[in-house]
């Protein structure tokens, strides 16, 4: 039977942090899946929540990471450590997911323009990584209880490709290859006006805008972090051009920071521009993460994925692409 370390009954699980610890000793139920006997075991908990705290780390199998399938065996450890208040647990959702490739190291999405990455203030659910828990069996917990498996970022209305970790080495090993500026990283945006150059690096600090906290700018060392951007113009427009972007560096909206300083923002921006004002209408902001290449962390190979074109993409587009 599965038991409490010192005797007690589990207590009822609150928004105080609590931390239990059991011993899997009866040899008929071997070979039980770990989410169904404490979802048995521990009835203040349910299946989904107990799910979510397997892949979010905060249940441990022998002092080490689990599966949510993974059978326990008699002499197993299970430790339960509940988030407090502050890190409230991130239900799985059944939520499309387009998967340009997954491997049992990682996976990559391409992810839908208007979709949240992350739970955080004001996305509490809904998002990728709620998507991510129903359809991963494991995910990295690096990154913390709300960003299981989440390597880096995109902006909410930001479409294409992202990379994330299902396990621990594999987050630590991308996550050095961006620190290290190994991954290569390729957007499209459409621009409003056009750049004064066909082709050129935009170079400075990006840092907290003074005023606004919502915003980041361009700033003078040695406040904020230095950002590096390589630009092409693939296609100019009476009112607005189309780029290709090589992002050396990963700020917060390095991109858009980075042509709004040039004096091209870009179209659809409600953060750095007035949509509403711009010349050329669009129906969302006008980014997509068209390539993303890095080094496989297990097979040491090179890899290179594309996201495909998103059709609000398509009036901006040369007859090339």
């Amino acid at each position: 039977m599965l038991r409490l370390w010192q005797g007690q009954s589990p207590p009822l699980i609150t928004n105080q942090f609590n931390s239990l610890e059991f011993y899997f000793t009866d040899k008929d139920e071997s070979g039980q899946r770990l989410d169904r006997y404490l979802a048995g075991h521990l009835p203040e908990i349910s299946r989904s929540q107990i799910k979510s705290l397997i892949k979010m780390g905060c249940i441990r199998l022998n002092g080490r990471s689990a599966k949510p399938k993974q059978p326990l065996s008699a002499g197993d450890r299970v430790q339960v450590s509940m988030p407090d208040a502050s890190e409230d647990v991130v239900a799985p959702q059944d939520i499309p997911l387009t998967i340009l490739y997954e491997d049992s190291s990682l996976l990559v999405i391409n992810k839908e323009s208007g979709m949240v990455v992350h739970p955080g203030p004001g996305s509490h659910d809904g998002t990728l990584v709620n998507a991510l828990l129903f359809h991963c069996d494991q995910l990295s917990d690096t990154g913390g209880a709300n960003r299981p498996g989440i390597v880096h970022r995109l902006d909410k209305d930001t479409s294409g490709c992202l990379v994330v970790a299902k396990t621990d080495e594999v987050h630590e090993y991308l996550t050095t290859q961006f620190a290290e500026r190994k991954v290569s990283k390729r957007y499209l945006a459409a621009v409003e006006g056009n750049p004064p150059l066909d082709a050129g690096r935009i170079a400075n600090n990006i840092g907290r805008h003074p005023v606004n906290r919502l915003r980041m700018s361009v700033v003078e060392p040695p406040l904020g972090k230095y950002a590096l951007t390589d630009y092409k113009v693939t296609n100019r427009m009476a009112d607005c051009a189309l780029v290709e972007c090589r992002i050396l560096t990963g700020r917060t909206h390095q991109i858009r920071v980075h042509f709004k300083s040039m004096g091209c923002p870009l179209l659809g921006d409600e953060v750095y521009a007035r949509p509403k004002r711009q010349a050329v209408p669009v129906p969302r902001l006008m980014l997509h993460s068209w390539e993303l290449g890095f080094i496989h962390p297990t097979t040491g190979h090179p890899m290179a994925f594309s996201a495909p074109i998103p059709r609000e993409f398509q009036p901006f587009l040369p007859s090339s692409l």
